[in-house]
């Protein structure tokens, strides 16, 4: 009995998931502005024509690429929830996706990209925000806990800083405790320093 061919969409699709794994390992790996489509076309065995008639452009396949959203804090009380923050350093500090990596590493040259990361790191601090109890300057609060963990990230995942890679994540988590539940749990400033 023959083997039943695949449909054209079938290939369409196949092709298109080539294309964007070849995106995330090179955006990943240099960055949005030393990534080209020649070079995606290559890593994905295609022509550079179809990469454009699939996406459009750089930035629209970048955007495609990298779309791999976080999920944000579960409402589990302000204690839980500098657990729970603390928690995703385990991931962070592992293999992280390919599109993360991509982000990541282009946000610092690349508006687009850090216009993306700007706009998850919101949507991340408000779900922070909405699981912590009332403080004063809550916003505030979420993005440096935030912004904490994602600095220790990119410590440990671009610059491979020895202190960072070579200590466990248990070891860090246990470090960063104490200011991410203060800044969750909303102290007031002289409880904290007191």
């Amino acid at each position: 009995m023959p083997t039943a061919q695949p449909s054209r969409a079938e290939r369409r699709r196949a092709t298109e998931a080539r294309i964007l794994a070849g995106a995330r390992e090179l955006f990943a790996e240099k960055g949005f502005d030393r990534t080209t489509i020649r070079a995606v076309a290559s890593t994905a065995g295609v022509d550079p024509a179809l990469v454009m008639q699939y996406f459009g452009s750089k930035r629209d396949l970048f955007t495609r690429a990298v779309q791999v959203r976080p999920a944000a804090p579960a409402a589990t009380g302000a204690e839980g929830l500098a657990d729970q923050l603390l928690a995703t350093l385990g991931p962070k500090l592992g293999a992280l996706p390919e599109g993360t990596l991509a982000m990541m590493r282009s946000m610092l040259t690349d508006p687009g990209a850090a216009d993306e990361v700007r706009a998850r790191l919101s949507q991340q601090a408000e779900a922070v925000v909405a699981a912590m109890p009332p403080a004063q300057d809550a916003e505030l609060r979420a993005m440096l806990a935030l912004t904490t963990l994602l600095g220790v990230t990119i410590g440990h995942q671009l610059l491979g800083l020895p202190a960072l890679r070579d200590a466990p994540t248990d070891r860090i988590a246990a470090l960063l405790r104490p200011g991410i539940s203060a800044l969750t749990e909303g102290k007031a400033e002289n409880e904290v320093a007191g």
